[in-house]
């Protein structure tokens, strides 16, 4: 028989425990299997009440990481959605109102229906473990949560601090959450078993401590919440404004009441087309951190270990590179042909360690000993025991070439040779180097600290081998790599600068820069194209603008604006500079007048649809080319790249997501 992911038993002090420790699973989520496997526990348990109960997990690093996202996707309709909710609601409801004290002992991941468990528990106590993380994160998916997530946790800890933590969607560490208010206790992970036991023989020997009742919050606040809320989602979001409604409706209802409004939304909301499309940019992210060598070479490749890194460039690219591999424990070499290079490189690696402290996400001896680990030279000393050296120079073929052709005479013959290049295929750099089989592009995506993707690069003469070590070398830096063939512009940059020459196009067609601009950010774009031109850099853009013209001849019809703007010196927010399609003052913006007069004024604006669509078309039909070419093998390759490395609107699904949703409809 197989056995239950839910068991029970009573120890000898009388104490009861249900243990979540699924057999076939690695993480412990919840799914229908697993509620009935609860029932079962809490029947047995029901039928001779224990003196307490403890509710933990067998797991290493996981409580109960929420809800099987794949059984939730499957939820046919809103009336089947919120049957569910109100099931898991009944089930948590028996723990509220058990006979005995209940107590929830919290190891590892606590995420959505895990903490709705314990939320409904009489007590909760963490472990101080770095993996216990706790919250609910199911706005981040575009879902709210369904089991009892947005009534009992503002009765416990406000409204307004509910909300807070509703909205932004992340896990908290176990102390974050005890000053939140969401645990009561934290304990060495070590003793955490007993010290739950003891707090609930403690709570069974009288009445339980008293809770405060959190505040109300004013009707203006929730007000102003939903404004500033709906302005920032532009309603792209509705989970975002229905948790803020569901827990301004709750806030002075009954408890049932608050729960039968948050099952009727869940089932609406579960089941719409943003939910559906933010769980698949879920899955496809969650795939692409979990990605094998198949089926470009076989899965089980062996890779070899690197453990120092040679950068050649001191740029923002090649500097950010840099500070991320030392930062996860490799030794660095960082090279430049000047020593104002190396000394200015040097300065942003220390930027992005002061940071990385700033935001709490390393410590200030962890940041030291990281700076501590990048060696610099305007030579090539500390590249000869090299294991990988990635060049991050400047884009330009013959430049590249003479710079590989001087690292093969000074790296081992095993070393792998990598490029960062962003569109320049890997043979036409590097191919000419013995033993060609090791070089391979590693295009990492700007600021490097806060990009997941890497497009790792095959070109025609990579091994298997190199490959191999590359995927894992990106896996090791914890960042999320698809697998492109060699070719110009490989998938993200040539579907990108063929939608940015479009939008040059209509531009010059005499459509203005805000009407464009406007109309992709109302779509869902982070900002509109005009403005990532500026921020890429206007001479970046027209550089790539020109490769894409010589590599597809014919069919990329390279537009002028973008040298019309740089002789007249305008070269975006790149390097310091303050002026493209948009001229700026700090964080201020405005529309640049002297770009206004670089073109005679043309037809009547577009409509935002009809702006939308050609560029997106253009967009959709490009990856559909690199999918036909075999540059990625699937489109869910390219529904991940462009989210993660392109700003794509995530709920939207992805780009190919949508292309086939819009055909669908058509």
């Amino acid at each position: 028989m197989t056995p239950y992911p839910v068991t029970h038993a009573v120890d000898a002090d009388g104490v009861g425990w249900i243990v979540f420790d699924d057999p076939a699973a690695r993480a412990n989520v919840f799914s229908a299997p697993v509620l009935a496997a609860l029932r079962h526990a809490l029947d047995a348990l029901a039928a001779s009440p224990p003196r307490a109960l403890v509710v933990t997990s067998a797991k290493d690093r996981i409580f109960i990481a929420g809800a099987d996202l794949h059984w939730m996707e499957r939820l046919p309709d809103p009336a089947t959605a919120a049957a569910v909710s109100r099931e898991g609601q009944a089930l948590f409801q028996r723990l509220a109102d058990f006979p005995a004290p209940v107590v929830a002992a919290i190891h590892g991941a606590a995420a959505g229906g895990g903490l709705e468990l314990a939320l409904a528990c009489h007590w909760r106590i963490a472990s101080d473990a770095a993996a216990t993380q706790i919250g609910l994160p199911e706005v981040g998916i575009g879902c709210i949560p369904g089991w009892g997530g947005t009534a009992r946790l503002p009765r416990l800890i406000g409204a307004q601090a509910a909300l807070d933590h509703l909205l932004k969607a992340r896990l908290l560490p176990a102390p974050e959450a005890l000053a939140a208010g969401m645990v009561d206790e934290i304990v060495p992970a070590a003793g955490l078993k007993a010290r739950a036991r003891a707090a609930a023989l403690r709570l069974a020997g009288g009445p339980p401590p008293p809770r405060t009742p959190p505040p109300l919050a004013p009707p203006a606040w929730f007000e102003e919440l939903r404004r500033t809320t709906t302005a920032r989602t532009h309603r792209h979001v509705p989970a975002a404004t229905a948790v803020i409604d569901l827990v301004a409706a709750g806030a002075d209802q009954p408890l049932a009441e608050a729960l039968a409004r948050e099952s009727e939304s869940f089932g609406r909301i579960m089941t719409g087309a943003v939910c559906r499309n933010l769980i698949h940019g879920f899955f496809v992210r969650d795939a692409a951190k979990k990605r094998s060598l198949a089926p470009w070479f076989p899965a089980d490749t062996p890779a070899a270990a690197v453990r120092k890194v040679g950068v050649v460039g001191a740029g923002v690219m090649g500097s950010g590179i840099a500070q991320w591999c030392a930062a996860r424990g490799l030794q660095v070499v960082m090279r430049d042909v000047q020593p104002a290079f190396v000394e200015r490189g040097l300065g942003v690696i220390r930027g992005l360690f002061d940071e990385a402290v700033k935001r709490r996400l390393m410590s200030a001896n962890d940041a030291t000993s990281g700076l501590a680990r990048v060696a610099t030279t305007t030579a090539w000393d500390g590249f000869s025991d090299c294991d990988l050296v990635i060049e991050a120079i400047v884009e330009n073929v013959a430049a590249k070439q003479q710079l590989f052709s001087e690292l093969a005479a000074v790296v081992r013959p095993d070393t792998l040779l990598a490029s960062n290049t962003s569109a320049l295929p890997i043979e036409e750099l590097a191919g000419h180097v013995p033993h060609p089989g090791r070089t391979l592009g590693l295009h990492f995506f700007n600021p490097v600290s806060r990009m997941a993707l890497v497009e790792l690069i095959v070109g025609r003469h990579t091994t298997a081998a190199a490959a191999a070590a590359g995927l894992a070398f990106a896996k090791a830096l914890g960042k999320s790599p698809v697998i492109c063939r060699s070719s110009p512009g490989f998938l993200v940059t040539r579907v990108l600068f063929f939608y940015l020459n479009e939008a040059c196009r209509l531009w010059e067609e005499g459509v203005p820069t805000e009407v464009i601009d406007a109309a992709l950010h109302a779509w869902g774009w982070p900002m509109g194209p005009m403005r990532l031109i500026d921020e890429v850099g206007v001479d970046v853009t027209d550089f790539i603008f020109g490769e894409m013209e010589h590599y597809f001849p014919g069919r990329f019809a390279r537009t002028a604006i973008c040298s019309r703007l740089l002789a007249a010196g305008l070269k975006g927010r790149k390097n310091g500079a303050s002026s493209g399609f948009y001229a700026y003052e700090g964080r201020k913006e405005v529309l640049n007048p002297i770009v206004a007069g670089l073109t005679e004024p043309g037809r009547a604006p577009e409509k935002a649809p009809a702006i939308v669509d050609r560029l997106m078309g253009v967009m959709i039909a490009e990856a559909q080319r690199c999918l036909d070419e075999g540059v990625v093998k699937a489109p869910d390759d390219v529904d991940f790249a462009l989210l993660a490395g392109a700003g794509f609107p995530g709920f939207r699904g992805g780009l190919m997501r949508y292309a086939a949703t819009k055909a669908q409809q058509a």
